[in-house]
C-alpha cells in the first residue's frame, strides 16, 4: 500500500525474521531490502545506503536463499531411464521418429497409422517417462539408443 501513494520510496524491511516466506513475501510486495538486525552497525548503513542509491540490498545468509531457492526451482529433473519405465514396441517406433524430428503427420504415414494414434503414443510416451515436450523425448531417444535400437 505504501508503494501505491509513495512510488518512489525505497522499502527496507529490517527484521529478525530469517524465514523465506517472509523474505519472498517482502520482495514480492516491492522491498528494495531485506536486512537481519543482526548486521553490524556499518553494513547496516552501507546497504541502507545501496538502497538509496537504488539498488538492492539483502542480508548475505537471506542471499544464500534466495540462490538455493533458484536453484532448487530451476535444477533440471534428471530424466528416468528405461529400465523404470518400459515402452511398447510401437512406442519405441514412434519415438525414434521424433528422434529423427518426423512430425506427427511423418511419423503417422511411415508407421502406417493415424495421426491421432500417433497422438495417442506421444502422449503415453511422455507421461510412461515423467517427460514434458517432444525435445525431453528425443533427447531421451538419443541417450537410450541402444534399447531403442537394439543390435
Amino acid at each position: 500500500k505504501i508503494l501505491e501513494q509513495f512510488p518512489y520510496v525505497k522499502i527496507v524491511m529490517l527484521t529478525v525474521s530469517d524465514s523465506e516466506d517472509d523474505l519472498f513475501e517482502a520482495i514480492k510486495s516491492g522491498a528494495k531490502g531485506y536486512l537481519l538486525k543482526n548486521l553490524e552497525p556499518g553494513d547496516l548503513f552501507t546497504m541502507i545506503g545501496t538502497v538509496a542509491q537504488g539498488e538492492a540490498a539483502i542480508s548475505p545468509s537471506m542471499a544464500s536463499k534466495i540462490l538455493n531457492e533458484f536453484a532448487r526451482a530451476q535444477a533440471p529433473k534428471p530424466i528416468p531411464t528405461y529400465a523404470q519405465h518400459p515402452l511398447t514396441e510401437r512406442e519405441k517406433q514412434v519415438l525414434q521418429c521424433v528422434a529423427r524430428g518426423d512430425s506427427n503427420k511423418e511419423i503417422a504415414s511411415t508407421l502406417s497409422i493415424s495421426e491421432s494414434t500417433v497422438r495417442n503414443h506421444l502422449h503415453n510416451i511422455l507421461d510412461k517417462l515423467h517427460l514434458e515436450n517432444r525435445v525431453q523425448a528425443a533427447i531421451y531417444a538419443f541417450r537410450e539408443k541402444d534399447i531403442l535400437n537394439p543390435p
